[in-house]
């Protein structure tokens, strides 16, 4: 499990939003998994994820009930074109990151886990517990909300000035 520690504390981060509260739910999941360490089945990476999101879901459920509200998983919504990678180079890290951190949990916990931690979506399904379409759905729309708010923000920097 150790080596997977970073991973873990960087999911439990960005769900939480804050680094001390993430120092705390990593900690009761490195307990957690450190209990049921010898019924893992499979590879350790996504099992201790799958520990640390539910350990985060069950303090944002305690902690910030309003984050956690259900999403509508069946809403089709249309992609919007735009140059994201050229975006993202454009901007600096900060506004990325709290582009990021303004997502919906659901949106946020799959992004993280497929783009900064580089899990597949079928370890992705197993971490958060939910199908692969869905995952596929709600990256699609993490992808897009976050286009669209860093389009917001650099919008006036990307102005030509006479």
């Amino acid at each position: 499990m150790l080596p997977h520690a970073d991973a873990a504390y960087n999911l439990a981060r960005w769900l939480t939003k804050d680094e001390h509260d993430a120092d705390d739910v990593t900690q009761d999941a490195m307990l957690r998994a450190y209990r049921f360490f010898p019924g893992l089945r499979g590879e350790p990476r996504p099992w201790l994820l799958a520990v640390v999101r539910n350990a985060c879901w069950s303090w944002l459920q305690a902690n910030r009930p309003i984050e956690v509200e259900p999403l509508d998983d069946d809403i089709a919504d249309d992609l919007l074109p735009g140059p994201e990678a050229a975006l993202a180079r454009t901007l600096d890290r900060r506004m990325l990151n709290e582009a990021i951190a303004a997502l919906p949990v659901p949106f946020r916990e799959v992004l993280v886990l497929r783009e900064l931690e580089d899990l597949s979506y079928r370890d992705i399904a197993r971490v958060a517990g939910i199908p692969i379409g869905t995952v596929m759905s709600r990256l699609a729309r993490a992808r897009r909300l976050l286009t669209e708010s860093l389009h917001v923000v650099a919008a006036p920097r990307l102005r030509v000035h006479k």
